[in-house]
C-alpha cells in the first residue's frame, strides 16, 4: 500500500452494510432537520413516487428492450439511481416504524413458500399477487 491508498476496510456482511446505510440515512436527515417531515405517510408517498420514476424508465420499452436496459451506461445509471432512491425511502420508512426489513422479507418468503408450495412445475396461471 502506498501513501495515497487508504487502508482496505474489512468486508462487511450484507446485513451490516444495510444497517450502516440505514444509520447514514437517519443521520443525513437528522443533520438537516428533516425528521418532522419523515412521517410514515410522507415516506410511503415518497417511496411510491420513486418507484413510479423507476417504472417510467421501462414504460414504453418492449420486454426485450427492458432486459437490455443495463447495457447502456445512461439508462443503467438512471436505473441504479432510481433503485437507490426506492431503497433509501424504504429503509427510512422502516426506520421510522421500527420494521426490520430483512426479518420482514424472510417472514414473507416463508409465508409465500407455504402459500405456493412446489407442485412439480410452474403454475403459469397463478401469480404471487393473487
Amino acid at each position: 500500500m502506498n501513501e495515497t491508498q487508504e487502508p482496505r476496510q474489512p468486508e462487511r456482511r450484507p446485513e451490516e452494510r444495510l444497517d450502516l446505510l440505514q444509520r447514514r440515512l437517519a443521520q443525513f436527515a437528522a443533520a438537516r432537520g428533516w425528521e418532522p417531515y419523515h412521517t410514515p405517510k410522507n415516506l410511503a408517498v415518497a417511496l411510491s413516487v420513486e418507484a413510479a420514476e423507476l417504472v417510467e424508465i421501462f414504460q414504453w420499452l418492449t420486454p426485450e428492450q427492458s432486459a437490455k436496459v443495463m447495457e447502456k451506461p445512461e439508462s443503467a445509471h438512471r436505473v441504479a439511481d432510481e433503485v437507490a432512491d426506492v431503497l433509501a425511502y424504504l429503509l427510512q420508512f422502516c426506520e421510522v416504524l421500527g420494521v426490520d426489513v430483512l426479518d420482514a422479507l424472510a417472514a414473507k418468503i416463508e409465508r409465500n413458500e407455504l402459500r405456493f408450495p412446489l407442485t412439480g412445475g410452474p403454475t403459469p396461471n397463478r401469480h404471487s399477487s393473487e
